[in-house]
């Protein structure tokens, strides 16, 4: 197999992980094949990759003023075919799957250039494409020569190691919260890397091509990830993702072969100060709380036998058997059930649907389910 422009420069150290200093975030100048060698299998919760795209452009990009835009031209981006940049794609997702867990999950952005090629590697060598995203720019560059449409987005895959997995993190219920209740969608409108985000080199000018904006990187990793979970990202450039995972109390190892921007990564992510913990912590989603049934609400005296339920508009009344059972004219059966019935519904969340008649006026009966999942959380600690 024959890859182009993988191995790191001849001026790279060759830096081993158990040189670094840092436990949570590591940097690692060198080929990422090689150094993902060196790593033990199954140790990587989370993959954010942003590989060359192989643009292929030719020649100089200009304005219509004639000045020169700085697009990515740099060698690292240049193969000598698209078959030698499929082999390198091979390479770089072998090594991946090899180091993530069972359960983990990758990310890859690119653009129309690449994005295509790897999602096809991707699927050839047995990921399992879980979402596509696309990341609509707010402020994309323009097209100058006008000859085709403005490029104002990327597109990422998530893509999970295996097919059939189901105990990949996905942190739903997170990202719905901060979405104002609503569930979060797959195209992303975030503005481009600028001001002082942007890091520049001694000359003034932007020192990476592609840096991605911080924001897109905290939406991947706080939608895919744990507090203390191992993010690995084995094109590291300037250390984005490095930077967010830190701050995002994540433990993170970048990779990258250019001296230059390892160590700018390095101390971009040295300036970075962790969270606090409380902002943080997980809380309790709906899938992973104690299953706790109608019935063990009746028993325990919160909600009465003979008492009825009614919705919040109190159109609807249904009586509180004694076995947990609800009972809306001749129709018996559950909180769901009758709640649908109810409605005229196919189906229907009891919990939410019927309340309690109190002296401070209704109560939500899934609030005494909380009560209860409460209680069963703190016996068990």
């Amino acid at each position: 197999m024959v890859v182009s422009r993988r191995g790191a420069s001849g001026r790279a150290p060759r830096v081993s992980f158990e040189s670094q200093k840092s436990a949570s975030a590591r940097i690692v100048v060198g080929d990422c094949v090689a150094e993902m060698t060196k790593l033990p299998a199954h140790s990587v919760d989370l993959v954010f990759a942003d590989p060359p795209y192989n643009l292929q452009l030719q020649g100089d990009l200009k304005r219509p003023d004639d000045s020169k835009v700085d697009a990515v031209d740099d060698d690292w981006d240049k193969f000598s075919s698209f078959a030698a940049y499929d082999d390198f794609t091979r390479a770089w997702l072998a090594a991946c799957r090899r180091v993530m867990k069972p359960s983990a999950t990758l990310w890859v952005i690119g653009s129309y250039h690449n994005i295509f090629r790897v999602g096809a590697v991707l699927q050839d060598m047995g990921f399992w494409i879980l979402n596509d995203i696309v990341w609509r720019k707010s402020n994309p560059m323009p097209n100058f020569r006008g000859r085709r449409f403005t490029n104002a987005h990327e597109t990422l895959i998530w893509a999970a190691r295996d097919a059939g997995k189901r105990d990949y993190t996905f942190n739903y219920e997170v990202l719905k919260a901060g979405n104002d209740d609503i569930q979060m969608r797959s195209d992303w409108f975030i503005p481009l890397c600028t001001s002082e985000e942007r890091l520049k080199g001694s000359d003034g000018k932007k020192l990476h091509p592609t840096q991605k904006p911080e924001a897109l990187l905290a939406r991947v990793i706080l939608a895919a990830s744990r507090p203390d979970d191992l993010v690995l990202d084995p094109f590291c450039g300037t250390g984005t993702t490095g930077a967010v995972a830190h701050r995002l109390r994540r433990r993170f190892i970048g990779i990258e072969r250019e001296t230059g921007y390892a160590e700018a990564a390095r101390a971009r992510i040295d300036a970075v100060a962790p969270m606090p913990e409380p902002s943080l912590e997980p809380f309790m989603t709906a899938r992973e709380a104690p299953r706790v049934p109608f019935t063990a609400l009746v028993e325990r005296g919160m909600i009465s036998p003979g008492i009825k339920l009614v919705d919040a508009k109190r159109r609807h009344r249904a009586l509180v058997r004694a076995d947990g059972a609800l009972s809306l004219g001749d129709a018996v059966g559950s909180i769901h059930r009758i709640g649908a019935l109810a409605q005229g519904l196919e189906a229907c969340n009891g919990w939410t649907f019927w309340h309690v008649e109190t002296p401070k006026g209704l109560t939500l009966i899934d609030d005494f389910r909380a009560q209860v999942r409460a209680e069963m959380t703190q016996a068990a600690e």
